[in-house]
């Protein structure tokens, strides 16, 4: 795939971008916050995807992974931290930005993150939270980055030791990874790769940057008729279809886009309507795996404005694409509550992910 050094359609980044921004002012960021860091450092319950090698291996979280012990498991954890950085950095007065800080702070500290590369490190952890949870860390890594504050810039320090490591575990697997994960759950492989390119461009690691953009064409460049109306799965947060479509818009050029999205999904409607898909419905929200169809409704939100913002103004889709995304982010958003901790610890992430547009915008070559 070749690479452009503007991404998509400036007008559509802006209509996006004015779409969600409409939906997030200091108040609605403040009860996002709220829901991370009720449970930042909220250590039970907890779900631990752990090898144990010893006796020496029980232990509780906080010890295990002093860092991300909280939010019921290490990637929830990952992204709640992730959370407030993105909103402390946007509402820097806000109430909530204080206490942001002060949570951050207890966790980021250079014993903490050595323990958390110690246990990455441990035998039989390779595979340990990859992609997701690794895609997540590089992403918390990138906003640090990209947050011009003295005491996030320390934090970034802080945290490089378990970003390298991130960085290379992915780099390591990716050249052997012979096939894409299509799931719509955690092992997916097309969001994690579109989250660890946005890190990338951030980071400024080329050979990262173009190792995701060798794999995303190697996996999709040839895929064609995309079984849409088999989606969703009963338990998928994301969608195989359109997380493809968003990661393949970030290494190519709107008019080749334009024809590589007619094939992979051709019943794209042009009549402007947003029927052709449907919020799914969550039947019980005290269930922690039904509940992922919530968090699908805000990722297919913001994979659907990521697809128009990678097409050509004028295209026909365009209207339709942000019409199901207007469904999808109302749905989405009015989920997001603390009624239920199976959501509630984590469905703030993705809706902060939505409002606050961070996967639009450029995907220029890292220099």
């Amino acid at each position: 795939m070749n690479m452009t050094v503007l991404r998509g359609s400036a007008l559509l980044v802006l209509v996006a971008s004015a779409a969600v921004g409409q939906e997030l002012d200091a108040a609605a960021a403040g009860r996002f916050a709220e829901l991370a860091l009720a449970c930042l450092h909220r250590e039970y319950p907890n779900k631990i995807a752990h090898v144990l090698t010893s006796d020496q291996d029980v232990k509780p979280p906080r010890e295990l992974t002093p860092v991300f012990f909280g939010c019921f498991d290490w990637h929830s954890a990952v992204h709640g931290h992730w959370l407030l950085v993105r909103l402390a950095r946007q509402f820097p007065k806000a109430p909530f930005a204080a206490q942001a800080r002060e949570a951050l702070a207890v966790s980021f500290t250079p014993e903490r993150v050595a323990a958390e590369v110690r246990y990455l490190e441990g035998e039989g952890r390779t595979t340990f939270e990859r992609p997701y949870g690794l895609a997540w860390l590089l992403q918390l890594a990138a906003e640090l980055k990209e947050w011009d504050d003295p005491q996030a810039r320390r934090w970034g320090v802080t945290l490089e030791p378990l970003e390298r490591l991130a960085a290379r575990r992915l780099k390591e697997w990716l050249p052997k990874l012979s096939h894409p994960v299509r799931t719509g759950e955690h092992e997916q492989t097309a969001f994690a790769l579109g989250l660890v390119a946005d890190w990338a461009r951030t980071a400024g690691d080329a050979e990262m940057f173009a190792l995701v953009e060798a794999r995303t064409a190697a996996y999709y460049d040839r895929d064609r008729n995309c079984p849409l109306a088999f989606e969703p799965s009963g338990q998928d947060f994301l969608s195989p279809c359109l997380a493809e479509a968003d990661l393949v818009r970030r290494f190519v050029p709107p008019s080749r886009y334009a024809v590589w999205l007619s094939l992979f999904l051709p019943q794209l409607p042009l009549d402007g309507s947003a029927d052709w898909l449907r919020p799914a419905v969550v039947t019980d929200r005290s269930d922690g795996k039904l509940v992922h169809l919530d968090g699908l409704n805000l990722s297919r939100a913001w994979m659907l404005e990521g697809i128009a913002s990678g097409l050509p103004a004028g295209d026909p889709r365009l209207g339709s694409l942000l019409a199901a995304a207007k469904a999808h982010r109302e749905a989405g958003l009015a989920a997001v509550t603390n009624q239920s901790y199976e959501g509630g610890h984590w469905l703030g992430s993705f809706a902060t992910y939505l409002v606050t547009g961070r996967g639009l915008g450029g995907a220029a070559r890292p220099r």
